[in-house]
């Protein structure tokens, strides 16, 4: 199966497509971890400096195929949250995480840090693939032991990246 061919582009996370894919989001989240991950997302973080949000269009049709959000977390840190590709799509979710990551960097961020149940293994694959490894939990999610931490150190991003 070939890779899905994507155009990413910033969004509010106010639009209909970011609202229609972060319902399947949290509809998928709740069946598999009992919790759907509302209550840790403020699309009010995503506006401002040092935030962002994002979809996934296909082409040529630009349906919308996934999404993803970069919120402030500390000096130098942001959190990535809401990161979902629709089942049956491929390298949606790669392109996505891809895409946030440069924002990131483009930012002045050095580091992204997210949050994932454990027990959503794909997930977790995914993103140490993707090269994250576990970070001390932060925040809300201290004493939260079904949660899992992880972390990336970036690599600044050239032009021909």
């Amino acid at each position: 199966m070939t890779p899905t061919p994507l155009a990413i582009r910033l969004a509010s996370p106010h639009s209909a497509a970011a609202r229609s894919l972060m319902d399947e989001l949290s509809a998928a989240l709740s069946v598999l971890t009992g919790d759907d991950g509302r209550t840790s997302f403020d699309p009010a973080q995503t506006l401002g400096a040092g935030g962002c949000f994002a979809i996934a269009y296909a082409l040529p049709d630009g349906s919308a195929l996934g999404c993803g959000a970069l919120q402030p977390l500390a000096p130098g840190v942001v959190e990535l949250k809401r990161l979902y590709a629709r089942r049956g799509t491929r390298g949606v979710g790669a392109a996505l995480l891809q895409f946030l990551e440069q924002q990131a960097c483009a930012g002045g961020y050095r580091q992204v840090w997210l949050s994932t149940r454990r027990i959503n293994r794909r997930a977790v694959a995914f993103y140490r693939r993707h090269g994250y490894l576990p970070v001390a939990p932060y925040r809300h999610y201290r004493d939260r032991p079904e949660s899992l931490c992880l972390g990336k150190a970036l690599q600044f991003y050239t032009a021909q990246s």
